[in-house]
């Protein structure tokens, strides 16, 4: 080597890089999730139910829900034997003959007590002799009484002979209850298929408006079957 040459650079060493650090593992406090809290129960009271809506009643004829409803009354469908219309026509010729026959008892029962209050009653003598009984009073107020029950009975007979007949339909159970609605005759007998139907229907569901009978003794009514019968004794009634 000359004395002009330069010696050669010496290779430069690499920086020295620290040594890497594994990675840290999180510790088990930070790694734990807090543990879920239930949920805050309320303390306000729990809604109220609404209240259940009022039954189909009211002035009509309704079936809901295997019930039929008639003006309020509710009468199941598996217990309806019977659906049929027919005229209900009072007890005219009866209501007569009961007032006859009231009447009758009545007037014999005043001549009766007339008699023996003029019998039994004592007698006052006037100035010429002739002789008058003294009880007048009583027989005034017999008289009163029998005119009052007199005028009881016609009205009575009256509110029968003069009433009308009326188109119904009887929708009969398997015990004693029978229920009675009117109109006329054709649409009632479309009630009776309409009812009829329904029996065997679980869904049916229909509403009809039919009219009511202002009837306060139903005694005074031909009402249900008439049968003839002709012959026996001890008949009293006839069995369904």
């Amino acid at each position: 080597m000359g004395a002009n040459e330069t010696p050669p650079p010496k290779p430069a060493r690499p920086p020295t890089q620290p040594p890497a650090q594994p990675p840290t593992q999180p510790s088990a406090q930070s790694s734990a999730q807090p543990p879920a809290q239930p949920p805050a129960q309320s303390s306000a009271p729990p809604p109220e139910r609404p209240a259940a809506p009022p039954p189909p009643g009211g002035s009509g004829l309704v079936i809901s829900k295997r019930l039929l409803w008639v003006h309020g009354g509710a009468y199941p469908l598996e217990n309806i034997v019977r659906v049929h219309t027919f005229v209900l026509r009072p007890r005219r010729g009866e209501a007569v003959a009961r007032f006859l026959k009231r009447g009758g008892i009545t007037i014999a029962v005043l001549l009766i007590l007339m008699y023996l209050a003029d019998e039994f009653s004592p007698r006052s003598y006037d100035s010429y002799g002739s002789s008058s009984s003294e009880s007048g009073g009583f027989i005034g107020f017999a008289i009163f009484v029998t005119v009052a029950l007199l005028i009881y009975f016609f009205g009575d007979m009256a509110s029968v002979a003069f009433a009308g007949s009326h188109d119904v339909l009887a929708i009969e159970t398997n015990g004693r209850s029978t229920a009675l609605v009117t109109g006329k005759r054709e649409y009632l007998n479309q009630l009776v298929r309409s009812i009829a139907e329904a029996i065997d229907k679980p869904d049916a569901e229909f509403r009809a408006t039919v009219g009511t009978l202002a009837i306060t003794n139903y005694g005074n009514y031909f009402f249900g079957d008439s049968v003839n019968m002709y012959g026996g004794s001890g008949n009293t009634g006839v069995m369904k």
